[in-house]
């Protein structure tokens, strides 16, 4: 399997790269495959991924995902993003799949008007839990989730007010939003888009690792600005949900995995077609 990571975190540290990496090297050894990893620094370098890779996974990333528009790496990204979505309308040829994260998810939305992108009231992050649509009863990449289930949530952006419309005309469907809070007047953002059969995106970040954001959370600087920004009971309580196999661990070994394991099995079909 030949995966091209397309890293948007601007050359900002970050728990996401490792955590992509580390998944996509312990996928091929479960699977006993060889495996082609090579990375690209969109925002930085523009630099993106050619058409001769299986499978795209695109990052998240710090700053505005509106305020982008019309930069040079946004141009170079889009032009990557258009030509696979051409090549997968194409009959005949073997399929390529995409994953976009938090970022990248906020970014695609904007730019196919699938909704409005927007500052949170206040920042998102911790462990929190998604439900289901309807339609994400039905995706196959949720198989194994619970409903709700948990997921690790570092942003201060949304996507909120779907277009149906655009949603319709794309043939995407929106497969999960957030956690429902009564006593908050405010619309409930969209969580994750199935785009179409080979592309799906989530604002949530799937690829984090319950020990790795363990570790995160207890650098004495992160306890700090995390208390200071929401206080140390909602610190506590994210250590604790950390621990908990049927949350973090269970959402961790489950989606991104199952993407690639349908990605993969598309691939042997078509060599064998």
């Amino acid at each position: 399997m030949k995966v091209a990571v397309l890293d948007l975190y601007e050359g900002v540290q970050n728990e996401g790269m490792r955590c992509i990496r580390e998944l996509l090297i312990q996928f091929a050894e479960t699977e006993q495959i060889p495996l082609q990893m090579n990375e690209f620094d969109v925002r930085r370098l523009q630099k993106v991924p050619d058409l001769s890779y299986d499978v795209y996974i695109s990052s998240g990333g710090p700053g505005s995902p509106v305020d982008s528009a019309g930069s040079a790496w946004e141009a170079a990204y889009f032009q990557w993003l258009n030509s696979v979505l051409a090549w997968n309308e194409a009959p005949g040829k073997r399929k390529k799949y995409v994953f976009l994260i938090c970022h990248s998810f906020q970014v695609v939305c904007r730019h196919f008007e699938l909704g409005q992108v927007c500052r949170r009231k206040s920042a998102a992050f911790g462990v929190f839990p998604v439900h289901k649509t309807a339609e994400g009863m039905e995706e196959p990449l949720f198989n194994g989730l619970p409903d709700p289930f948990y997921i690790v949530d570092s942003r201060n952006w949304q996507v909120v007010q779907p277009n149906e419309n655009k949603l319709a005309a794309m043939g995407a469907s929106i497969l999960a939003i957030e956690k429902e809070r009564p006593h908050v007047p405010l619309e409930r953002a969209t969580m994750a888009i199935r785009f179409n059969d080979y592309m799906i995106g989530t604002q949530f970040h799937p690829e984090a690792d319950a020990p790795g954001m363990r570790k995160h959370l207890l650098l004495p600087a992160k306890k700090q600005r995390v208390i200071a920004e929401h206080g140390a009971e909602k610190y506590n309580s994210m250590l604790e949900l950390l621990m908990e196999a049927d949350k973090i661990p269970l959402t961790h070994n489950t989606l991104l995995p199952n993407f690639l394991q349908d990605a993969l099995q598309h691939q042997r079909e078509y060599q064998y077609t």
